[in-house]
């Protein structure tokens, strides 16, 4: 089965995504098919070719209005502010990567499964998410029932694993 996943905001985080998905060879598991940012699709198209830290990105990078197209695959652009309005439900969206950093809080992310998406992964804390887990820390923790989930912080995913060794 093939997990369905939307990346709203694709900034420098939303960008690591979709490049993490590409480069570590997840593209037979996970099918990203679309992308809501309010910015324009040209920039992020050459922003994701060219990363200043990552550096080039190693697989073709065109767009069109409508469509952001890597290697081949056509991913869906949109441009709106508020996450219930998304077609996540016509898109059959099982996951959405909320990478915005404005929807933290549970019910703000939750707008998300309101608009028909299955799930919701915050890239940054919240205070009232289902579940925060941190791979390699408590990911056993996970369970089936938790739809907004908050991957922490950065500097959280950096030293939780090291504080757990000690």
């Amino acid at each position: 089965m093939t997990l369905r996943v939307a990346i709203n905001g694709f900034g420098r985080i939303g960008r690591n995504v979709l490049r993490a998905m590409y480069e570590n060879g997840y593209r037979d598991r996970i099918e990203v098919v679309a992308i809501n940012d309010l910015g324009d699709p040209a920039l992020n198209a050459h922003l994701l070719r060219h990363d200043s830290v990552h550096g080039r990105f190693g697989f073709e990078v065109s767009h069109d209005s409508d469509t952001l197209s890597v290697d081949g695959d056509s991913i869906r652009i949109l441009s709106e502010r508020d996450p219930s309005q998304l077609p996540w439900k016509s898109l059959d969206v099982d996951l959405v990567m909320e990478c915005t950093g404005l929807f933290t809080s549970r019910d703000a992310a939750a707008k998300h499964i309101e608009a028909g998406a299955g799930r919701v992964l915050i890239s940054a804390p919240s205070g009232d998410a289902d579940a925060t887990i941190v791979f390699g820390v408590n990911e056993g923790t996970l369970k089936a029932e938790h739809r907004v989930v908050s991957n922490a912080s950065c500097t959280t995913n950096c030293l939780a694993p090291l504080a757990k060794v000690l």
